[in-house]
């Protein structure tokens, strides 16, 4: 299955290790994981968040990390998702 990750990445100076933990706990639960954190800069935050609804839509899962709901980016994920159906995991953890 494939799980596609969210969270919370502008303003965060440690979201790529908090990204690259996310994607190693999914791993271990045998998921292939659709990292946005992983993704080149340069590009505009409504560019990212096109690139980011077609990996959810090709998600099976979308998996978000505990911190999502102070990221204006994966707030707009969450509510894709319910919008269409998508089904969702919510990680543990700190925030």
């Amino acid at each position: 299955m494939k799980a596609y990750l969210a969270g919370k990445i502008a303003g965060d100076n440690q979201y790529v290790q908090k990204f690259a933990d996310g994607e190693s706990k999914l791993q271990s639960e045998g998921f292939v994981v659709l990292n946005p954190a992983t993704l080149p800069g340069g590009m505009t935050a409504a560019d990212y968040m096109r690139v980011c609804f077609a990996m959810i839509d090709c998600a099976d899962v979308v998996a978000f990390m505990p911190d999502w709901s102070n990221s204006r980016g994966a707030q707009l994920e969450n509510a894709y998702c319910q919008y269409i159906g998508k089904q969702t995991y919510y990680l543990r953890g700190e925030e």
